[in-house]
């Protein structure tokens, strides 16, 4: 069995080292892809744990919430990775919402929990998301905003999962003349 509290301490400490780093400002939106299965040390999609991703979505909303910065959670395969997220969220993006509802085996223990905690929780298909905390290789980037960036953080590992960070940042387009800061011409 994991410690419920170390698997917090670990969200807390990594998703806040990017939230540092990734200069998030209120409305953006943090996507998280989470593997409760290898947070307990097994194999993606054989031991999910209602628990464990209870514990993900709160650590997380308590982080996010109080910067007003949007959570969502991306589901599993079964789902074709199919996020929650907040209906007036999902509208004030005009993201289309889809018919379905995350169960343990086909969404996963994480998106159950947010549908718990959210309150007015509803599934979307694609997002562009600013920044992102993938928790056992659920492949986030997909959801996260061209162009990543990797952040390296102090938290390696949720548990026993693999830990990936991301920002974004905006594309640097043009030639030999562009610049990128303003004023910074010569």
């Amino acid at each position: 069995m994991v410690d419920l509290t170390e698997i917090a301490t670990q969200i807390k400490q990594g998703a806040s080292e990017l939230l540092a780093v990734a200069q998030l400002k209120a409305d953006d939106v943090f996507v998280v892809g989470c593997s409760t299965s290898e947070i307990q040390g097994e194999h993606i999609g054989q031991d999910s744990s209602r628990e464990v991703g209870r514990v993900v979505v709160k650590t997380l909303q308590d982080l996010l919430v109080p910067r007003r910065i949007h959570l969502a959670v991306q589901g599993c395969e079964h789902l074709n990775r199919a996020l929650a997220i907040e209906r007036a969220v999902a509208e004030a993006h005009n993201w289309e919402i889809v018919s379905v509802v995350p169960a343990l085996h086909a969404g996963g223990a994480t998106q159950m929990a947010a549908f718990e905690n959210f309150k007015d929780p509803v599934e979307i298909e694609h997002i562009t998301a600013q920044a992102g905390m993938d928790i056992g290789d659920t492949a986030i980037g997909m959801h996260v905003k061209f162009v990543q960036i990797p952040v390296r953080t102090s938290i390696k590992t949720v548990g026993a999962a693999h830990t990936t960070y991301l920002r974004s940042r905006p594309k640097l387009i043009g030639g030999e003349r562009a610049q990128y800061k303003w004023g910074s011409e010569k």
